[in-house]
């Protein structure tokens, strides 16, 4: 008898005993196989999260080096505004109106020659409240700290500079490193003790100062690798970098903090973040570098949004809709 499928049952039942039959067999490899596969699995589970992509011959990983949740983020990302505006623009975009959860976004970008971090998380600063695992995410996918080549560091904020060293030294040991000129001399300069920028100053010293023996400075126009090109997008803070990458006929925008929402610093560019330094300049770089990021349809990863941190955006009236990172990363 043949059922509606096809499968004659009595071979169906005959296989299933030789199926029986064969089982002690192959339990052996079998369970060989599956303890190291669960092996792997635990360790892909344990590590944090990421996600990898091509652009032209370029190989891109991102990896998260952790979250934060923040409370009242209309304090931080539109600061002066009324807070039912910001409230309510959230709620528009479904977002809870009271509290937001920011992330971290390091970047590999192995061109081939030459493995490229940028950026470094939060490093051991981080790892009492889950993040500082930029590490941890570079192993999970194959590359040992001592693999990196060069580490570019866009700016010198914490969360952007406090991976650079472990408790041992140098959290890449064989790494060269790239740092903006006008950045590491305002941040390394001794006019800063005394200021709001004091603890700056002191982190700094203590984990970027450390290397300059082994780093290059560099400014808008230089660039980094082949491919890698370093623009100015200050305002953020004084020296801040961005960097165009150009692979065969693929490009994609590395923004940084240009923007650090991707509702309230994106569909209100204008408004006043925080730890903008340069307020005013820093909306108006927002407003040249998206604009440009929209008219020519140029993919970008900005390390404060949602992770994979990857998208494009679309001008809409005053501001900027973000359009995250789909499938087409993949073909």
């Amino acid at each position: 008898m043949t059922d509606n499928t096809g499968i004659n049952r009595r071979r169906l039942m005959a296989g299933a005993g030789l199926a029986a039959i064969a089982t002690p067999f192959v339990t052996g490899a079998a369970s060989a196989q599956a303890q190291s596969t669960e092996g792997d699995s635990m360790k892909m589970a344990d590590a944090p999260a990421s996600d990898s992509f091509d652009l032209g011959e370029f190989k891109l990983l991102v990896v998260e080096d952790g979250t934060r949740l923040m409370e009242n983020p209309g304090e931080t990302f539109g600061t002066g505004q009324d807070p039912e505006t910001v409230a309510a623009l959230l709620e528009e975009n479904f977002l809870p109106p009271d509290k937001l959860i920011n992330g971290f976004a390091p970047v590999l970008v192995d061109t081939g020659n030459e493995t490229v971090l940028f950026d470094t998380g939060m490093g051991p600063a981080g790892r009492s409240w889950g993040a500082g695992r930029l590490r941890e995410g570079l192993i999970a996918n194959g590359y040992q700290p001592e693999d990196i080549d060069i580490v570019v560091i866009t700016h010198m904020h914490g969360d952007h500079i406090n991976g650079l060293m472990e408790e041992d030294g140098p959290a890449f040991p064989n790494a060269r490193y790239v740092f903006g000129e006008k950045e590491y001399a305002f941040w390394s300069d001794d006019a800063r003790m005394g200021t709001p920028a004091e603890g700056g100053h002191q982190s700094v010293k203590k984990l970027v100062t450390p290397l300059v023996d082994q780093a290059t400075f560099i400014g808008g126009g230089d660039e980094v690798v082949p491919g890698i090109t370093a623009m100015e997008a200050f305002g953020h803070t004084p020296g801040h970098l961005i960097f165009m990458l150009n692979s065969g006929d693929e490009r994609l925008l590395l923004t940084a903090d240009t923007a650090n929402q991707y509702v309230l610093s994106l569909q209100r560019p204008d408004w006043h973040v925080r730890f903008d330094m340069d307020k005013e300049m820093a909306a108006a770089t927002r407003r040249q570098v998206f604009d440009m990021v929209a008219a020519e349809r140029i993919p970008f990863l900005g390390y404060h949004m949602p992770f994979p941190a990857v998208g494009y955006v679309e001008k809409v009236g005053d501001g900027y809709k973000f359009m995250p990172k789909t499938y087409q990363f993949k073909v």
